[in-house]
C-alpha cells in the first residue's frame, strides 16, 4: 500500500521540493517528480542553483534512458515514466494517475499568501 504524506505550510513549493529532494537523495532513494511542464522547468533550474555546496543529479523525461536510470531524481509530466522510482513527489494540482505503484507519494502544500493578506 502506498504511504501518502502531506507536507503542509511550505513557504514556497519549489524551494521546499529542492530541500526534500536533497534529503531523499542523501538517503539514496530513487525519486520521481511530476507536475506541469512549467513547474518542472522551474524545478530543473532551481536544482542547478539550489545550493553552492550540493549537487542534486537529476534528469528529465526527455533525456536519454541511460541518463534517467543513472540519476536518482527524474522529472516528468507523466507518472508512468517514473514507475521504477520508490517515491513520487507531486507538484501538480491533480492526483497523479497510477500513484499506487509507488511506495510513497508526497504532496507539498504551500502557504497561500493571498489568503493570508488582510483586507483593508
Amino acid at each position: 500500500m502506498t504511504r501518502i504524506e502531506f507536507h503542509f505550510n511550505a513557504p514556497e513549493r519549489l524551494q521546499y521540493a529542492c530541500r526534500l529532494l536533497r534529503k531523499a537523495s542523501a538517503q539514496n532513494l530513487r525519486i520521481g517528480v511530476v507536475g506541469s511542464a512549467a513547474a518542472l522547468r522551474q524545478l530543473d533550474a532551481a536544482l542547478w542553483n539550489f545550493s553552492a555546496v550540493d549537487f542534486l543529479p537529476h534528469s528529465t523525461a526527455s533525456d536519454a534512458i541511460d541518463l534517467q536510470q543513472a540519476t536518482g531524481i527524474l522529472l516528468s509530466e507523466d507518472p508512468a515514466v517514473c514507475a521504477d522510482r520508490q517515491v513520487l513527489i507531486n507538484l501538480g494540482d491533480e492526483v497523479p494517475a497510477g500513484f499506487e505503484r509507488f511506495e510513497r507519494l508526497i504532496e507539498i502544500v504551500a502557504i497561500d499568501r493571498k489568503s493570508t493578506r488582510l483586507n483593508s
